[in-house]
């Protein structure tokens, strides 16, 4: 999958774009290769940023400090790093929660 790559040490690498300011905090579809995230939070005050971080540590079950804001602190557009999982229960639980929805993205 585009959206999701491994780095030289291991760790992955997700691509994510950025939809704040949503009803709803979730995983929305795939979006130009990159997952998009819709976000309640605001994109003031690294409030966005945050909320992400917060996201993706609950989403995979590991601590906050696992979940790095690699690029993009201010851009919809962000690579986010995940430590502590493989590339392949990353790419499971993403594609686990997508087909679940079955939306189609715009």
């Amino acid at each position: 999958m585009p959206f999701l790559s491994r780095l030289a040490d291991g760790r992955s690498l997700l691509a994510i774009y950025v939809q704040p300011r949503s009803s709803r905090n979730g995983l929305v579809c795939i979006h130009d290769q990159a997952i998009k995230l819709a976000l309640t939070s605001p994109p003031v005050d690294d409030a966005a940023n945050k909320a992400l971080i917060s996201f993706f540590s609950s989403f995979f079950k590991i601590a906050r400090q696992q979940v790095i804001l690699y690029k993009g602190h201010q851009s919809r557009h962000k690579q986010v790093i995940i430590e502590g999982l493989s590339a392949e229960v990353i790419r499971e639980r993403i594609m686990a929660e997508m087909d679940r929805k079955e939306v189609a993205c715009k």
